[in-house]
């Protein structure tokens, strides 16, 4: 299963609200499906340029390694070659910083990924991670 549009907007509403809610600065979000197509995306006033290929590249790579980007950043500090190279296989599309969730359904099946960028990579994952949550999925930071 991956995730309609109905749900991938619903995702990106409820991020949006809880940067708002929280006083984070303009965000960007954007919802892949379980192959990695772009769903919907949405940014808000205000956000800085280039911040949609930032948060497809925390959803993106942690669809492709099968973890959250939290977790990607973890192994970059101790395995720099590694992401580097995953980096390169993946076409520049891997953004190892916290703010990329994969989302899984009730049965745990990867059901695809949200991306964030805007504020701080811990406040964006806080974001993604509520609004998977928000939708009655489960999201996997790590």
């Amino acid at each position: 299963m991956s995730i309609n549009l109905l749900t991938a907007q619903s995702i990106i509403t409820e991020a949006l609200a809880t940067g708002q809610q929280h006083g984070f600065k303009p965000l960007t979000v954007v919802v892949l499906d379980s192959g990695g197509h772009t769903i919907a995306a949405a940014r808000e006033d205000g956000a800085s340029n280039n911040r949609f290929e930032i948060a497809h590249g925390k959803a993106y790579g942690a669809l492709a390694l099968g973890v959250g980007s939290r977790a990607l950043m973890e192994r970059a500090e101790q395995q720099a070659y590694f992401i580097a190279a995953a980096t390169a296989a993946l076409g520049g599309r891997l953004i190892p910083v916290p703010g990329g969730v994969l989302v899984r359904t009730g049965g745990g099946t990867i059901a695809g990924a949200v991306g964030v960028s805007g504020d701080s990579s811990d406040n964006d994952e806080t974001a993604a991670k509520k609004a998977i949550e928000a939708a009655g999925l489960t999201a996997q930071v790590a």
